[in-house]
């Protein structure tokens, strides 16, 4: 009779399988559905807000070619852009931070490294408008 190494066995579950990286994975890809709505926060003040050829120093406003739509939508997404990016962060640290934490098996780095997932949804999205 075989027994396993001492490091093999502590990384195992109850059932004696190894955490794979499906439950992290598919945790912060449900975790990136919500986090479209910051995300195109942020993608809408890097593409609409930071680019408008607003000239503060115009002697008439006609001349300055500005789209005063954007200028007024800017703080409220602005608002909106902190608010939800503080709740995904907040959700961020429950899922793959605390989450982990709380199981004497698991830890938050397998969790944390495909966190790198939230952006997939708002990604596919986007090429999907695109085309």
């Amino acid at each position: 009779m075989t027994t396993k190494p001492a490091v093999d066995a502590a990384r195992e579950d109850e059932r004696g399988r190894r955490p794979g990286l499906v439950a992290p994975a598919l945790a912060n890809l449900a975790l990136g559905v919500p986090a479209i709505i910051p995300l195109y926060l942020t993608y809408w003040l890097l593409t609409d807000y930071l680019p408008s050829p607003c000239d503060a120093f115009a002697p008439t406003p006609e001349l300055s070619n500005c789209d005063y739509h954007t200028l007024d939508h800017a703080p409220v997404m602005m608002f909106l852009l902190a608010v939800t990016a503080a709740i995904l962060l907040l959700a961020l640290l429950t899922v793959d931070v605390l989450g982990p934490r709380r199981r004497a098996d698991d830890r938050p780095g397998r969790w944390l490294a495909m966190a790198t997932l939230i952006p997939v949804p708002f990604l596919v999205l986007l090429c999907l408008a695109r085309t």
